[in-house]
């Protein structure tokens, strides 16, 4: 009994659940379908709605359309208008060009009509006038017994005359100008081109060659990557060549007192065999502090040797330092020296300041001591050093004197350049053989009197200077400007010589009356 009442409850349960889903099934149906309605007339309104705006949309659009279509047509109408206007103004234009032209054109025509006249109006006229000379010309030729072309050759030979002579002039005027305006620079540039380049010695007053014991020693100087060698060049400033000069490198420098300290410096690393750049450094100071020593004690020497007292220190440091420069192989210290005792002697003849003389002949070259350094000819440099450290007057002024730059004005002055003259021009002084030299004078000479109208040469002071006698009849003053030109370009380019050459012409006329 319990089991069926189990049994019936249960089959009521399920059937009231299946009527439960039925009818919550039934019920969303008809939601759904509600909902469906309801969607469906929803989307009808929106469609329709959609349907009236584009409607509107498509009336706006088609009366913009509309709008800007009148608008382009307008402004194509006003461009064109404005176009159809330009072309009628060029139009114009042009046919007022064309009328121009037309009338242009017809005086040209015209003219050329006229030219075409005056033409042949000017051909007849050049027939008569070529008639007319050929006449004057047959005249003139019996007139003056001469054909035409020796009249064109006097003329040609009047015109020469006289060209030659305004050149004579203009080069006398040029010379005068060049001589006020340019003559301290023109000091400088020679006397820096004689002193400072002298090419055919190069070789002896550069370079140093320092033997060495073997070939072997060169790997050692240059050093690995050639840091050695660097650190040489730069602690002493000369150039190390290291070729295939067997057993032997060369230092090649302008500075003399650097190249000797590099020389010194370089034997002793040698010796010592330690090379490297520490102790590079170490003999480089070294060899300095000794070249410095010799410096001292050869400008003391020449002080006494001289027998001057009372100089600067200075001064003497300078003279030691002139014994490391040559010019033209000659030997600057004692060539000072020697101008010194010459200056002494002469001096002593003349009863003039013996002392003073000998003072003025060491320091007349002073300014070669520092020539390398400063800017400068030496003569400029050396009167700067003695008014620096206040010397005489009487010697600054033959220090500046003593190579023409200045007219000397003192006795001393004067016995000072004649010294240098002779220390320095003398045969063997600057490695000049004595037939050499002979010959370097005859043919000085030969060349002055190759010229016409010269009627004497002589060279003198030691081929320094050349003075020419001239025949007044056929050199005249401008001639002689002419002239000196001439020897003076005909020396340089035939003679080898030191220094400069002094070219002087002499002309004289001596007139003779005799009173009865």
């Amino acid at each position: 009994m319990l089991q069926a009442s189990l049994t019936v409850f249960i089959t009521v349960v399920i059937i009231a659940v299946f009527v439960a889903f039925g009818a919550g099934f039934l019920v969303r149906k008809l939601i759904a379908e509600s909902k469906i309605a309801s969607a469906e007339t929803q989307a009808m309104r929106i469609l329709e709605e959609a349907q009236k705006e584009a409607e509107g949309k498509k009336r706006e659009a088609i009366l913009e359309a509309k709008e800007e279509i009148l608008k382009q047509r307008n402004e194509m109408e006003r461009e064109n208008k404005e176009r159809r206007s330009e072309l009628q103004r060029q139009e114009r234009r042009l046919v007022q060009k064309e009328e121009t032209l037309d009338r242009k054109v017809e005086g040209i025509e015209k003219k050329e009509e006229a030219l075409i006249k005056k033409d042949m109006e000017a051909e007849a006229l050049k027939a008569d006038l070529s008639a007319i000379y050929s006449r004057q010309v047959e005249e003139l030729e019996r007139i003056s017994g001469l054909t035409s072309d020796d009249a064109r050759q006097i003329l040609l030979s009047d015109i020469e005359k006289e060209i030659q002579h305004e050149a004579a002039i203009l080069i006398k005027e040029i010379e005068n100008k060049a001589k006020e305006e340019g003559e301290k620079r023109a000091k400088e540039i020679i006397t820096s081109a004689i002193q400072r380049c002298a090419a055919d010695h190069v070789a002896e007053t550069t370079v140093a060659v320092i033997p060495l014991p073997n070939d072997e020693m060169k790997g050692r100087i240059i050093g690995r990557e050639g840091r050695n060698i660097r650190a040489f060049e730069t602690a002493t400033g000369i150039d190390l060549i290291i070729d295939d000069t067997p057993e032997a490198v060369i230092l090649s420098g302008f500075d003399p007192i650097r190249r000797e300290v590099a020389r010194m410096s370089l034997e002793k690393l040698i010796v010592d065999g330690r090379i490297h750049p520490a102790r590079i450094e170490e003999m480089v100071e070294k060899a300095r502090k000794e070249v410095e020593q010799q410096i001292r004690e050869a400008g003391e020497q020449a002080v006494f040797d001289t027998g001057i007292n009372g100089l600067h220190p200075e001064l003497i440091n300078l003279l030691g330092r002139l014994k490391f420069r040559t010019s033209y192989g000659q030997n600057v210290l004692k060539h000072s020296v020697e101008v010194a005792h010459l200056a002494g002697l002469m001096a002593a003849e003349l009863g003039v300041d013996v002392q003073l003389a000998k003072r003025a002949g060491l320091l007349h070259d002073i300014g070669k001591a520092v020539d390398h350094e400063v800017e400068g000819p030496h003569v400029t440099i050396g009167v700067e050093l003695a008014q620096k450290y206040r010397e005489n007057k009487e010697v600054i002024h033959a220090i500046a004197a003593h190579h023409g730059d200045e007219e000397p004005k003192t006795i001393v002055a004067g016995l000072v350049q004649a010294a240098d003259a002779i220390s320095a021009a003398r045969p063997g002084a600057r490695r000049e053989t004595l037939e050499n030299y002979i010959k370097r004078l005859q043919k000085l000479e030969e060349i002055a009197s190759t010229f016409d109208g010269v009627e004497k040469s002589y060279a003198i002071q030691a081929g320094r200077e050349i003075r020419i006698m001239v025949k007044p009849e056929k050199v005249d003053d401008l001639g002689a400007v002419k002239l000196v030109r001439e020897i003076a370009k005909k020396i340089e380019s035939e003679l080898d010589y030191p220094g400069q050459i002094k070219v002087m012409i002499i002309r004289e006329t001596r007139v003779v009356g005799y009173a009865k």
